[in-house]
């Protein structure tokens, strides 16, 4: 198996486990007692905190489990954009049918589960304790509240936001906030779209359809807007809203 390789000008803690086949860029921090195993990138300028293990086995039945913390397992592994921070005590798992990724300028807090085969998109927001199932699909600047968990197999478009405790076991629309157990739809991120750019009319389209319980005309949307709905419809198996 491949050996492990680090970039320049990085801090890494000298009680870190740092197994082969894991490839670390320029200036990431690694905290003490962090473990990670094979194979694994970490993009430049990321910050993984104390106790954080990257790279563990999917936690699936029947998987099999390696025996060396050394040696880089077989199949998918983890990829992690640069300048994300992750936080102490947290976990993301190996793929078993396609890569774990989180994406770049992401900021994943304490205690947070990755479950195997997640892809979260750039930008994405967890507070502590939140919870992705295993094959979660999250879009572009999402962001999940303290506590809140995301069904496996689900897909939040981006921009989309789950509320405190919230409880997402349906795949949630571009741009919306839900909340409660099951989650349902409270309304349009209109913060969330206000700070990344998004116009007006946008807003206020998007606003307006989920104040009656539906998706807005992607034909008024900006092209950035209906390209995020498309995506979302692409992908979509359980939809919240039809």
């Amino acid at each position: 198996m491949s050996a492990s390789s680090v970039g320049s000008n990085c801090q890494i803690h000298e009680t870190a486990i740092i197994g082969d086949g894991v490839r670390i860029g320029d200036r990431v921090t690694i905290g003490p007692y962090a473990v990670l195993t094979g194979p694994l990138e970490v993009g430049d300028d990321c910050w993984i905190g104390a106790q954080t293990v990257l790279g563990a086995p999917p936690e699936i039945y029947g998987h099999p489990h390696f025996a060396s913390y050394t040696e880089a397992s077989d199949g998918f592994g983890v990829t992690i954009g640069p300048r994300t921070v992750i936080r102490e005590l947290t976990a993301v798992h190996k793929g078993s049918e396609r890569p774990t990724t989180i994406g770049s300028d992401s900021f994943i807090m304490n205690r947070i589960s990755v479950g195997h085969d997640c892809q979260l998109g750039d930008g994405t927001i967890a507070a502590p304790a939140v919870t992705f199932g295993g094959h979660v699909t999250l879009g572009a600047g999402c962001n999940m509240g303290m506590n809140s968990t995301i069904h496996q197999r689900r897909v939040m478009g981006s921009g989309a936001m789950v509320g405190m405790g919230g409880i997402a076991t349906k795949d949630v629309p571009p741009f919306a906030t839900v909340v409660g157990n099951p989650a349902v739809l409270h309304s349009a991120n209109t913060v969330g779209m206000s700070r990344k750019g998004y116009d007006s009319a946008d807003i206020d389209a998007i606003a307006a359809a989920y104040s009656e319980g539906s998706l807005p005309a992607f034909d008024e949307l900006s092209e950035t807007a209906a390209q995020a709905f498309a995506w979302w419809n692409g992908l979509v198996t359980k939809p919240l809203l039809t």
